[in-house]
């Protein structure tokens, strides 16, 4: 459990109390119990109240809601408010305040505006951590603490210049080396000097001042992610570590932002106790996608359940068209979190602000001030529902036989890259064979390049542009074993340093794959090609439309499964397969439609004797958690209408509506079913 204190899926959120009279304290208890919320996050962004001047903190207000939290058996998350630097800060040490990516240095304002190399930020933040940490060690309220809020950004300041210097001769030990593997040789960038070594900006490698990703020297600007994402963690640690001090015991937690490209979570994953994330979805988003978001965060701690940290009860107010949620989208949503792993559902906020930039963003308590609201009553039903499961679910766990590779490192060097194309993204084409498994019903690990992938049957890598080293041995000791390995066009074409692998691509998964790639072609957008199926594989069977790039290759060993149509290269291989030991090596040689994917994996987990939980009818998700004896299978209807599922063999009681169901069973539009059956199933 994330803290047997509370052995129930946590449930509540964000709460500023600061913001508001005291007078008004007693009323949000009473509406907080009326929901059910057991949990309350404070104080988030209170850094200015608690710590006026240098040498002085106010605990005073933060005791009087602590205590009137416990009295009311409300637990706190408790927040260390460092995710916002006071103004007396700025003025007095300017060191703290960021410069840009452009080269400017910044003023106070915002949030996140905090350098994180600056020694006084680091100092100040640590020593306010270990002064919550010490004053609060044994409040009854205490329940787990939160560093920090929604770490990110970048500085390219003197500090941080001085720091990516020591983290250079820490990761290289030699100019030469340096030098050997950022291949300083071309435009004559031969580093003789540390000192003259400066952050990758609009004033130095970088091409555009719209675009951070277009850098003339992709080896420094990737080291520079890499060093950006080490300091922001090492402020997280040094927070971690002095809340440690004084409580060991508690968990500690910072809240990841799901597929957020400038901080490398795998990384940051070793150093919390329990991950959580803020999900805020559009109205229109692919539930798949939001799915994979999920499974991501599971996947950062090896399948150990995760906090939903944060969720809009009712709209956002920073994207472009806020729309609220349609009645029972909370309800799914929240479902759908704990379906792929979750033991938390929060929200972000109790109590809508009054002013500044998130007074339009939903909260359980709007303006109004009261219960009688649509979203409140959503909130409150939603709240019964998971006092009533109790501990059922919590610690249960997904099995998977399906992993999809997820590298940060490989996002940052892929969408660095000079070519081939503008349009290649890793997340896109990550969301495409994510959808086609979902589709299938077919449960998906996000996995890092030093997972362990001995229980999968099924490894999928698209786009690996970059191999971290040992990777490609790996995979193929995973093939030789019996697993399928499937990956695409501009796989294993560089080292960890952007550097080209000589001697023909893809690289290290050459043998592997038993192909040769010659060239590859890139598409503008209106330009499409087919791939050609002159014997069906599956389901697959005549032509399917593909673009964005080509590889040109020659089968070596492997076997050609489909061919291109068109071009001067009509009739070359697009889709391989090489038998490799008692597996196979899967090579997808360009972009397609998604209903090529679509068959293409369940051909491939056909041959895996990997079968799907459920064959779901469209927009209907299953998922499956599995705690002792006992196996638990979620059915979301994400559709506008109800549906019907046939359950096959299971049988079970619906924990929901406290129904036994069996044979097939009707769910209501955006409706949840929760069916509970024996071991046996797992």
């Amino acid at each position: 459990m994330i803290n047997p204190k509370l052995a129930k899926i946590f449930y509540g959120g964000d709460y500023n109390p600061d913001q508001w009279p005291r007078e008004m304290w007693d009323d949000d208890i009473r509406l907080l119990k009326l929901a059910h919320i057991d949990v309350a996050t404070l104080p988030v962004f209170s850094w200015a109240l608690l710590q006026p001047d240098e040498t002085h903190y106010d605990f005073a207000w933060l005791d009087q809601i602590l205590d009137l939290l416990a009295a009311n058996d409300i637990y706190a998350c408790m927040a260390t408010s460092t995710a916002a630097h006071p103004a007396w800060m700025a003025r007095r040490h300017p060191d703290v305040l960021r410069v840009d990516f452009h080269g400017r240095k910044r003023r106070f304002g915002i949030r996140h505006n905090s350098c994180p190399n600056s020694p006084t930020y680091r100092k100040y933040a640590q020593a306010l951590a270990h002064a919550l940490a010490e004053r609060y060690q044994d409040h009854p309220a205490l329940l787990l603490w939160h560093v920090s809020n929604e770490f990110g950004g970048a500085c390219y300041c003197d500090n941080c210049a001085a720091a990516f210097r020591a983290w250079l001769q820490q990761r290289y030990g030699t100019l030469e080396e340096l030098n050997d593997r950022w291949y300083t040789r071309f435009w004559s960038h031969t580093f003789y000097h540390w000192e003259e070594i400066v952050p990758p900006n609009t004033l130095s490698e970088h091409l555009s001042p719209y675009d951070e990703t277009r850098t003339a020297f992709q080896a420094i600007s990737l080291d520079y992610q890499r060093f950006m994402s080490d300091s922001i963690l090492a402020c997280y640690r040094g927070e971690y570590q002095a809340i440690k001090e004084f409580t060991p015991d508690i968990p500690v937690t910072t809240n990841f932002m799901g597929h957020y490209k400038p901080l490398d979570y795998f990384a940051w994953a070793a150093y919390l106790d329990v991950i959580s994330w803020d999900s805020y979805p559009p109205m229109d988003v692919n539930p798949a996608d939001v799915a994979l978001r999920h499974d991501l965060m599971r996947g950062l701690k090896n399948g150990q359940p995760f906090m939903l940290m944060e969720q809009t009860p009712s709209q956002q107010n920073w994207q472009p068209y806020n729309s609220l949620k349609r009645p029972g989208v909370l309800r799914l949503w929240s479902y759908q979190a704990v379906a792929h792993g979750a033991d938390a559902v929060m929200y972000f906020q109790i109590r809508q602000s009054r002013g500044a930039c998130e007074k339009w963003h939903g909260a359980v308590i709007s303006h109004a001030g009261h219960e009688n609201t649509r979203v409140f009553r959503e909130v409150a039903e939603l709240g019964k529902e998971l006092d009533q499961l109790g501990d059922s679910l919590l610690d249960a766990t997904i099995e998977a036989q399906v992993a999809i590779l997820f590298d940060w490192k490989n996002w940052w060097a892929l969408e660095m890259s000079s070519g081939p194309s503008q349009d290649l993204k890793y997340l896109g084409q990550i969301c495409k064979y994510y959808r086609a498994l979902w589709k299938l019903g077919i449960p998906v690990d996000l996995v890092s390049p030093a997972s362990d992938l001995s229980k999968y049957r099924l490894l999928i890598a698209p786009v690996a542009y970059l191999l971290q080293p040992g990777f490609a041995k790996r995979v193929e000791s995973f093939v030789e074993a019996g697993g399928a390995f499937l990956t695409t066009f501009f796989s294993g074409m560089v080292d960890e340093n952007d550097r080209v692998v000589l001697g023909g691509y893809p690289g290290e998964l050459r043998d592997l794959t038993g192909i040769w790639v010659e060239e590859f072609d890139a598409l503008p957008p209106e330009v499409t090609n087919e791939i050609v199926f002159e014997k069906p594989l599956g389901q697959l069977t005549g032509s399917y439309q593909c673009g964005l790039v080509c590889d040109l290759i020659h089968a070596e060993k492997a076997e050609a499964l489909a061919v291109y149509a068109k071009d001067f290269y009509a009739g070359r291989p697009a889709l391989t397969r090489n038998r490799f030991g008692s597996g196979t090596a899967w090579y997808v040689a360009s972009d397609p439609e998604q209903p090529f994917l679509d068959a293409l994996l369940a051909h491939i987990c056909a041959e895996q004797s990997i079968a799907p939980l459920l064959t779901p009818p469209s927009g209907v998700e299953i998922t499956r958690r599995a705690k002792g004896e006992h196996a638990f299978t979620f059915l979301l209807n994400h559709n506008d209408e109800p549906a019907e599922v046939q359950l096959g063999d299971i049988s079970g009681r619906d924990l929901l509506s406290g129904k036994d169901v069996s044979g097939k069973t009707a769910i209501p539009a955006h409706g949840v079913r929760i069916i509970r059956t024996g071991s046996s199933l797992g």
